[in-house]
């Protein structure tokens, strides 16, 4: 039978989700906890491969196994994870449904803040340059109306498939807080950082509107802006799949 695991994370001691040689990933922890609880051998997939330090507040994955999962599994494997990671909920779905390939939509959200402060270093970045949010909106409205994101993809490969479709796209300002939204099918490796650091410098007035027309439309990386530096302000937000997934 076939299990989603829904569960969030706080990736800042992870070298991302996907298992890696000699350090320590998401994906790991949690296929070592599930096979031990079980016992027997786990292996998950996720919805997705978040970067090393990125967040999840929520995330999916699956795995399969014949046994029956009671209901004190989730509470048991909860003690048993880091804890950094906390499960919400386990549940059966349909014979062949995939984590990955089955999503509708994602959502990311980053944050960033233009006020110093010790106790937000690591779920936002800390940008001291003055921010234009009416032009960076202006900008992220943009996006919506492109379906090639190459310019913002951080493989060159003429083969790969770059086309995406951002459903929406948003900048909003709380406090000392710029925070940016973006829901779209799939999206690229680093491709929500290149987009972030391209639409900081719009904000910051070191490119025009027209110019971040250009870039999107160059579809060549080596025209975006820098990616935004730390990865703790990138949060894996939402993850939206079809009703009939379940059982």
């Amino acid at each position: 039978m076939r299990f989603f695991i829904e569960l969030s994370y706080n990736g800042k001691d992870y070298y991302g989700w996907q298992i890696q040689n000699k350090v320590n990933s998401v994906e790991e922890k949690l296929e070592y906890c599930l096979s031990i609880l079980l016992k027997t051998p786990i292996n998950i997939v996720g919805a997705g491969r978040t970067d090393k330090g990125v967040h999840a507040k929520q995330m999916f994955a699956h795995f399969d196994i014949e046994k029956k999962i009671s209901n004190n599994f989730i509470k048991k494997l909860n003690i048993f994870l880091p804890k950094s990671i906390h499960v919400f909920n386990i549940f059966p779905v349909k014979k062949n449904v995939h984590a990955r390939f089955n999503a509708i939509s994602r959502t990311y959200k980053y944050y960033l803040t233009y006020k110093k402060n010790p106790f937000f270093q690591d779920f936002s970045w800390y940008c001291f340059y003055p921010l234009n949010i009416k032009r960076m909106n202006e900008a992220t409205r943009i996006l919506m109306k492109y379906k090639d994101f190459s310019s913002f993809s951080k493989k060159r490969n003429e083969k790969k498939n770059n086309i995406c479709e951002i459903y929406d796209a948003n900048w909003l300002i709380k406090n000392t807080h710029f925070c940016f939204t973006i829901e779209a099918n799939r999206f690229l490796r680093n491709m929500v950082r290149s987009i972030i650091g391209t639409l900081v410098d719009v904000g910051r007035e070191k490119i025009s509107i027209n110019r971040f027309i250009e870039i999107i439309e160059l579809k060549n990386k080596d025209y975006c802006s820098k990616t935004i530096p730390p990865a703790c302000g990138l949060f894996l937000y939402k993850i939206i799949y079809p009703e009939d997934i379940f059982l």
